[in-house]
């Protein structure tokens, strides 16, 4: 299991420094990658959760990782694809990729908030279609040049697209998704599946167990698949943890002995992958908090937790 962090990109300690500090930071202590997301818009009154309240961009804050990180991979988790062109986003992730020395890992989301349709001047409507032709017009701009794609919703007239990622074919890509043909189209067509911050981890090995029967049927080895789960951490050294609806704990919630016993058993349930999201820790994440103690707190999780000091 590769351990990876949310980095900072969200909320109190979402900042130039904080990008600097927590990228060398992971890379001391062992994490595997770093992850951002996307928010674009958040409503107006304040709702729809703290953690999408103030958000630096995805793509950008990958680029000034880039810069202050040498090993770790750095993905973001994801673009929602509905609001950019893939001849955008090929450019984009083939300049990190390049940038980054063949460390991105590109993941893809339809778009789930009605503020950015509406911003966007787009529609919801047969976004599983423009799904898989988005990513295959992606991989046809990353091939060798002349580049050409003719699609339904999509054209790349014949024309080059230079400097090709370092990752060849092209940037691994990761579809997100919470509903049966969503998990089935990334094990049809992506690199791995991701999970979301609102998967509830308890059930999570039925949906692997979708992916990869997708895969089967598609003639993949579903072995090769990268299976990705956003660790929501609810972190208290006291072992206290949170509790679901039915007084059990939730997985990734407690000390850091508890959070690591839940660590392998997302193993035993075919998760490949896991990164700590603390940008959904209100304490962290929140653009109301206090700075200092948000920055303090996620150096205390992240050492607590580190792949180094894993028994």
């Amino acid at each position: 299991m590769e351990i990876g962090i949310g980095a900072p990109v969200s909320g109190a300690w979402a900042g130039p420094a904080e990008l600097a500090k927590f990228g060398g930071l992971a890379e001391e202590l062992g994490y595997a990658s770093l992850w951002t997301f996307q928010r674009l818009l958040s409503p107006a009154d304040g709702g729809g959760g703290v953690v999408y309240q103030s958000v630096l961009d995805p793509l950008i804050s990958l680029a000034y990782l880039a810069a202050h990180t040498s090993r770790a991979r750095l993905g973001v988790a994801v673009v929602n694809l509905p609001f950019v062109s893939p001849t955008h986003l090929a450019k984009q992730a083939s300049t990190l990729d390049v940038l980054s020395d063949g460390r991105l890992d590109l993941g893809l989301g339809i778009g789930w908030s009605p503020l950015e349709f509406t911003a966007g001047n787009v529609t919801t409507a047969r976004r599983g279609a423009r799904t898989e032709e988005f990513v295959a017009a992606l991989r046809a701009q990353w091939a060798d040049s002349p580049v050409h794609f003719e699609g339904e919703f999509y054209t790349v007239p014949v024309s080059r697209m230079d400097p090709k990622p370092v990752q060849r074919p092209g940037p691994p890509i990761l579809l997100g998704g919470a509903v049966p043909a969503a998990m089935e189209r990334a094990g049809r067509l992506a690199d791995g599946w991701m999970s979301r911050s609102g998967t509830v981890l308890a059930s999570i090995a039925s949906d692997v167990a979708i992916v990869r029967e997708a895969a089967e049927r598609a003639g993949r080895d579903p072995d090769r698949l990268r299976i990705i789960t956003r660790g929501v951490v609810r972190y208290d050294p006291t072992g206290a943890g949170t509790a679901d609806d039915e007084g059990n704990r939730l997985r990734l919630s407690g000390s850091a002995e508890q959070i690591r016993e839940d660590v392998g058993w997302l193993a035993e349930q075919g998760v490949t992958e896991l990164f700590y999201d603390l940008n959904w820790d209100p304490r962290i994440g929140n653009p109301a908090a206090d700075h200092a103690a948000a920055v303090e707190r996620a150096e205390e999780i992240l050492r607590a937790l580190s792949p180094r000091t894993a028994t």
